[in-house]
């Protein structure tokens, strides 16, 4: 792999002093200290370090937890088990988050959804909200065994999307692009997109700190497209301004920023003046993307009506897989309202009646075209819940906390290995007994199946070798490959 000269080397004596004369100087010296991927001006991805399986991901995150006791992590048991307390034996006086931490009680409330075993695999599921998914089962890598350090959504969503609870590293659709480059020099090779959920009752707050580069060059951040209006911002030129001008203006701008560059060094502005060509070769690329008018009638019956709904799970689904047949290394999809503190019974047919269908027929859809076998799909959240109820009890309706001791997720196509189900919990699903899986090893493995060692995949960074792993140990777990 060829790795560049360190940007401080770059600079001149007279540079580097000039840098730190002002109030910014602070954060100009740490741009120097970066590594700069630049080489005759283009960016050269990392490269992978053996034949990769899986050429792209969409990883569709779940924000704020779905509960793994209602969905794939069947304990029948917990039925005899209904309002009684859950054993200190078990709890071991484990971390509580402090909406429940002041409780006297933590009465057991048993998942009230009807599951079956679903495939040649018997992965037991909830087949009442899920059925459509259930048809997928041994197409499905499942992992019951999933496991964090983060209580709390800020840093369990951080530590799942960067690998680290402070915010400000890279995340891991970063690290793909750093790693793998573009297969379209007219989109981005890192794409997210937020779907509106049709329950809005508790969401969490997402922002650009989950999608950013961290200290990896800015063009490997992710770039957001809307649901509603212009997909993207200033996509389209003024009214007025013809698109010659645009482009004069934008040759312009990239001779100023090269100036720029050859006075200070700085690696950011070589990534800004790529990300003017782009924006500007996305006028054309992106309006062509986003025309989903276009697409035959039996696409609509496979996602379903609410595909046409701009902002919609299915909308979504189907945008994804529109943007990974184009050619987009990772498409990030953000769906809301999992946090489910109370009302599941009101709450959770709405969340499954948003993901089911579109799921399915994106998995469908990418097998129909080829595209499964080398496109990696990951479902999940940052942390699980509790099996005792936050609040009040009854068997019609009950609350969740946090917990990260074990929750669920799965992987689909991309070298994921169909119809595995790995890692047990107790009958209370709340401590790991069998094969536990940290998000380390779950960052490890699809780094592998990217084609990439996370041991030696790095960046230099403030004189360390800098990985998404980090620095404890992690494992790619053979398990879960195909």
């Amino acid at each position: 792999m060829n790795i560049s000269e360190d940007v401080n080397t770059l600079a001149t004596r007279r540079q580097f002093f000039a840098c730190g004369k002002n109030v910014v100087g602070t954060a100009a010296l740490a741009s120097l200290l970066q590594q700069s991927a630049v080489q005759g001006g283009d960016m050269v991805p990392m490269g992978t370090h053996f034949p990769p399986k899986a050429k792209r991901v969409i990883y569709l995150h779940m924000v704020g937890g779905p509960a793994q006791m209602d969905l794939f992590d069947h304990k029948p048991v917990m039925q005899k088990w209904f309002d009684k307390d859950l054993p200190e034996s078990i709890r071991n006086g484990q971390r509580l988050t402090t909406m429940t931490s002041g409780q006297t009680r933590f009465p057991i409330a048993p998942t009230k959804y009807k599951f079956s075993a679903a495939g040649n695999c018997g992965m037991p599921m909830n087949t009442e909200l899920l059925p459509n998914l259930a048809k997928k089962a041994d197409e499905i890598c499942w992992m019951r065994s999933l496991h964090t350090e983060a209580i709390n959504h800020e840093p369990a969503i951080a530590a799942m999307q960067t690998g680290n609870q402070i915010t400000g590293r890279p995340c891991l659709g970063a690290w793909a692009s750093y790693g793998l480059g573009s297969e379209n020099e007219n989109l981005p090779a890192f794409v997210v997109l937020v779907a509106t959920p049709t329950n809005r009752q508790q969401e969490q707050a997402i922002s650009a700190r989950l999608w950013n580069a961290g200290y990896l060059p800015g063009e490997h951040a992710g770039v957001p497209f809307r649901s509603k209006g212009d997909p993207i911002l200033f996509i389209n030129n003024p009214p007025g301004v013809p698109a010659h001008i645009r482009k004069h203006t934008i040759d312009s701008l990239n001779k100023l920023n090269e100036i720029n560059f050859n006075a200070l060094g700085d690696p950011e502005t070589q990534t800004r003046i790529r990300q003017y060509e782009m924006a500007f070769r996305m006028q054309a690329s992106v309006p062509e993307l986003t025309d989903i008018a276009q697409e035959p009638d039996h696409i609509y019956k496979l996602y379903g009506e609410e595909a046409k709904k701009p902002g919609t799970f299915a909308n979504t689904a189907l945008m994804t897989r529109r943007l990974a047949e184009r050619g987009v290394r990772f498409i990030q999809v953000y769906h809301n309202n999992w946090d489910h503190h109370a009302n599941v019974s009101g709450r959770m047919p709405d969340q499954c009646r948003d993901i089911d269908r579109p799921c399915y027929a994106l998995l469908e859809d990418l097998k129909q075209r080829g595209m499964l076998d080398d496109t990696l799909v990951i479902w999940g959240g940052e942390f699980g819940r509790t099996i005792y109820s936050q609040g009040k009890l009854s068997k019609e309706n009950y609350g969740r906390d946090h917990h990260p001791r074990c929750f669920s997720m799965w992987m689909a196509g991309g070298g994921a290995k169909g119809g595995a189900i790995y890692g047990e919990t107790d009958d209370f699903s709340y401590n790991i007994v069998k094969d536990p899986l940290h998000i380390r090893d779950f960052h490890a493995t699809v780094l592998n199946l990217l084609g990439m060692d996370h041991e030696r995949f790095t960046f230099k960074f403030q004189g360390l070798e800098q990985k998404l792993t980090g620095v404890e140990p992690a494992h790619v777990v053979p398990e879960l490959l195909a």
